[in-house]
């Protein structure tokens, strides 16, 4: 598999490169994938150890709209 899909595997349209987002209060960030099972913390929330989140880059297909992820560090904000 090539690193950046060119060509969508539904229709063959073309793949354009984004991203998802998250909004933490005033704060938007680039979704991140995380190893291992959620666990939640002492106060209800759930677990994020750092060193285990991964940036998640999205590819769109501009003629169907497929979405397709992955998960890579290159994908973090800079």
């Amino acid at each position: 598999m090539s690193a950046e899909p060119t060509r969508c595997p539904k229709c063959n349209g073309e793949m354009v490169q984004g991203f998802l987002f998250e909004i933490d209060g005033s704060m938007r960030k680039v979704s991140t994938w995380v190893e291992g099972a959620p666990e939640k913390s002492w106060f209800g929330s759930t677990k994020v150890p750092k060193e285990k989140c991964v940036p998640v880059g999205t590819f769109r297909c501009s003629a169907c709209g497929f979405l397709e992820s992955y998960a890579r560090p290159e994908f973090g904000a800079q």
